[in-house]
């Protein structure tokens, strides 16, 4: 059996009607961050891995990522989002005004250097390259994928394509995945003409990855804000075959990785300790009981924060 790491995609959702304070992190909503409490430190108390999203948006300080090292935990993971300029250049064009066509080997150094404490800390995990819908299979994305990979070859890529031309295509995309040692990340979203199709089976044997992005179709693509896409909860029921693919990759590969991101108000940290639970994994750390009152599927079996005395 492999070792399989169960947990979010990110830590921090201090802001919104999707907030984590005052439901997981005993901060009341809408009041900043107490003076003293860690989220990280709270969070790696339950879990033993977390996917970081902010490195999507800006590459990190070598300072920042040191103290994400320090703040948890002897044989805790990161899995790191790639930065936007080297998937989504369209989108990093808007948000920074700067020319993504000059991506280059200094864009791919800089990142390893920023990321390089987690590396010496041994809590590295997977890389991931999470590509856009509109990221087709044709000559240029299947090129620019091998340099993709071909850069980062150092550490272990899980890679998300969305678009169906990929699993239309499933011999080359494996062909190309494999020679690099690459998993293709398993998503569990909702589905479109166009969305990717998958067996949620692994495709190398070193290790797997999969994400669980909630199936609320009707916000999907339209929303008032981007956080009302990941407000699903997923049933005991609709949990179960999701369970079934990660226990059964466990023969298959070395190690597993499974992330919940629905996560609009901590209902990614609600499924991410049932899948726990489903797997018989034991469910540390203490959650608040305003926590279980909302997610009463979690009564029994996790064990409850005291209230603090006023």
């Amino acid at each position: 059996m492999s070792d399989v790491r169960i947990g979010t995609s990110g830590w921090s959702y201090p802001k919104g009607k999707g907030t984590w304070n005052g439901i997981f992190y005993p901060v009341p909503p809408g009041s900043s961050r107490t003076k003293g409490f860690d989220e990280l430190a709270f969070y790696a108390q339950h879990f033993d891995t977390v996917e970081v999203n902010s490195t999507f948006y800006r590459v990190p300080s070598v300072d920042a990522v040191r103290k994400w090292a320090e703040r948890t935990p002897g044989g805790f993971e990161f899995a790191l989002k790639l930065f936007q300029k080297f998937t989504h250049p369209e989108m990093f064009a808007k948000a920074t005004g700067a020319d993504p066509a000059d991506l280059g080997r200094q864009d791919v150094d800089g990142f390893r250097a920023a990321i390089e404490p987690l590396a010496s800390a041994g809590k590295l995990g997977p890389v991931l390259a999470q590509f856009p819908a509109s990221f087709k299979n044709d000559a240029n994305a299947r090129g620019y994928l091998e340099w993709l990979l071909e850069a980062f070859k150092d550490y272990r890529v899980a890679v998300e394509l969305r678009h169906r031309s990929f699993s239309d295509d499933p011999v080359e995309t494996l062909k190309l995945l494999g020679e690099y040692g690459a998993a293709w990340v398993q998503i569990d979203e909702p589905k479109f003409r166009f969305s990717i199709r998958q067996n949620r089976l692994p495709n190398v044997p070193t290790f797997y990855y999969m994400r669980l992005h909630g199936r609320n179709a009707a916000n999907w693509w339209s929303h008032d804000q981007s956080e009302d896409r990941y407000n699903y909860l997923y049933s005991a029921d609709e949990l179960k075959p999701i369970v079934e693919a990660a226990a059964g990759a466990t023969r298959e590969v070395r190690k597993s990785y499974v992330y919940a991101n629905n996560h609009f108000s901590a209902k990614s940290v609600a499924n991410a300790a049932q899948i726990k639970a489903q797997l018989g994994q034991a469910l540390p750390g203490e959650y608040p009981e305003e926590f279980v009152e909302r997610y009463p599927d979690l009564k029994g079996l996790v064990k409850i924060l005291p209230k603090r005395q006023a």
